[in-house]
């Protein structure tokens, strides 16, 4: 027994300094939190969120920067929704927090059909509600539990089902240039997520709305990576890195790359002299 928790504890700490270098090093990439900065971390009660808060607390311990974080959840007014466990969770941790009550489940059960998928308009409302909670408590960022995965899916999802090549960025300026989001676990894998929240015995709160639905196009979307990745490991990694290695010119967008006034130019003379054997012909 003594020997089983030697060892899960040894686990944890080996997963825990993985986590927190990675977050540790997407923030930096991305400059994602500065000194002063007040983090509204948006929790939902699911594994990567949860996830999200312990690092970015174990990060502010050390970090070189001062930052304040603020805990936040949309209570979305679902059945059967458990409303003591976040507070009692977060009481216990002490982080400052705020529950946020706005009925968007009756929004979207009466404005989509059974047949057809909630994550639109369900992630439009939330978003708006916790974009406009982050001026008011005066947030200079809005950090959600976005990982590795999570953006992966995106790009094939916008490939497959809407004809554009765009991922998830790991920090994004809103639409109104009102509010910073950004995404520290943008280089965490979605497996060590779901492996730490085991093993921290965080108190998941499963999403019964759109959860629940067995026709979601981003499913389709993950089986097939899963598949890929079972298949040929490492593929996933080598697509994330083609995320961040970008090169406008080697596609088609003429908004991106001026394909337009691309001209030759041979006002130089050539090192590498072409050696051409003239034939001539009776």
């Amino acid at each position: 027994m003594q020997a089983d928790h030697r060892k899960t504890k040894l686990e944890l700490n080996k997963l825990q300094k993985r986590l927190r270098r990675e977050a540790g090093r997407a923030i930096a990439d991305y400059n994602m939190i500065e000194d002063g900065d007040k983090v509204m971390v948006c929790l939902s009660g699911g594994k990567d969120s949860y996830g999200m808060l312990d690092i970015l607390l174990n990060l502010q311990r050390t970090a070189p920067v001062t930052f304040e974080l603020v805990a936040v959840n949309l209570d979305q007014k679902q059945p059967g929704f458990p409303e003591h466990v976040l507070p009692e969770y977060l009481e216990q941790l002490g982080v400052p927090f705020h529950i946020l009550e706005k009925d968007t489940y009756s929004i979207v059960t009466e404005r989509i059909p059974e047949n057809k998928t909630y994550c639109g308009l369900c992630s439009r409302l939330r978003r708006g509600t916790l974009y406009g909670f982050a001026e008011e408590i005066g947030a200079t960022k809005i950090a959600l539990g976005h990982h590795r995965d999570d953006i992966i899916e995106t790009l094939f999802l916008n490939m497959f089902y809407g004809g554009k090549l765009k991922a998830m960025p790991p920090k994004l300026l809103s639409d109104d240039r009102r509010n910073v989001v950004i995404r520290p676990l943008a280089y965490c894998k979605e497996e060590d997520l779901a492996a730490y929240a085991q093993l921290k015995s965080f108190p998941i709160i499963p999403c019964n709305l759109c959860g629940s639905q067995d026709n979601l196009q981003r499913q389709v979307i993950k089986d097939m990576l899963q598949g890929w990745e079972k298949l040929h490991p490492g593929r996933l990694e080598t697509i994330f890195a083609a995320i961040r290695n970008v090169n406008p010119s080697q596609l088609a967008d003429v908004q991106l790359f001026d394909f337009d006034n691309l001209r030759i130019h041979r006002s130089g003379e050539r090192e590498d002299r072409i050696n051409v054997v003239n034939i001539h012909r009776p």
